[in-house]
């Protein structure tokens, strides 16, 4: 894979389970892809396009997955930190229903709410938009020294500073081929997707393997994420977060 789009080559499409959304629902790797295409086209209409960025909410589901990859596919770097996204003037802003009413986007972007309908109506809800789109790819120019991640607020060298499709992909393909990852496998990522390394290791990987990511969503004990490979003969493995290389 050269870019993280790649993730969503229409070729994939299977019934294998790609991803375990902390409410326990299942999705194939078909569903995954054909609404990966329908979030790239609602982030799309919203404005977004190659460079232009888009600030996610970081709580790991199914919604925020999507505008994840919808937007890589897109050329659009994905900062997971809608304050950050506010203040720094981001072209779209997703974010839980619950938290629109103290959301306030600057002139020039769009705000889109998940989990329900919003409360005003310029708001854009999120699923009536994906559940209705084409779930075609619109064309995209990104490459593999694009970004495909901006910085957030947090503190330390993996928790800030850009990164590109290939040191994202490159970090990834490391945690696959350290600990075979391959379908039929599982990777249960604990934690929140705004850590590079956590989503490199704990979303990325499974999915370019063709693997299964699981999303908990717990916090944990020192407030660092997880990631731990399950096997089908139920043996399971710590995985070492991977160093990205040059962002």
């Amino acid at each position: 894979m050269d870019v993280v789009g790649d993730i969503l080559a229409r070729d994939r499409r299977s019934r294998d389970v790609a991803l375990v959304t902390p409410d326990e629902r299942e999705r194939t790797y078909r569903d995954l892809i054909t609404n990966g295409y329908k979030s790239a086209n609602v982030l799309r209409y919203l404005g977004a396009r190659e460079g232009s960025t888009v600030a996610v909410e970081p709580a790991p589901g199914l919604h925020t997955t999507l505008a994840f990859l919808g937007a890589a596919a897109l050329g659009a770097p994905v900062r997971f930190d809608p304050e950050t996204g506010i203040a720094r003037g981001d072209r779209v802003v997703l974010v839980d229903v619950v938290d629109e009413s103290t959301t306030e986007p600057a002139p020039g972007t769009g705000l889109a709410a998940f989990g329900g309908p919003p409360e005003r109506p310029e708001t854009t809800h999120w699923e009536q938009e994906l559940w209705s789109e084409n779930p075609g790819m619109p064309p995209s120019g990104v490459g593999p020294d694009d970004i495909v991640l901006r910085e957030t607020d947090g503190e330390g060298p993996d928790r800030s500073g850009s990164v590109t499709h290939r040191a994202l992909l490159d970090a990834a393909a490391s945690v696959a081929g350290e600990h075979g990852l391959e379908p039929g496998d599982s990777v249960t990522l604990r934690g929140d997707l705004s850590d590079p390394r956590a989503l490199a290791a704990g979303l990325v990987a499974p999915l370019a393997a063709g693997a299964t990511s699981v999303l908990v969503g717990e916090e944990t004990d020192n407030g660092e994420p997880t990631v731990t490979v399950e096997r089908e003969d139920g043996g399971s493995r710590r995985v070492a977060l991977p160093a990205l290389g040059e962002r």
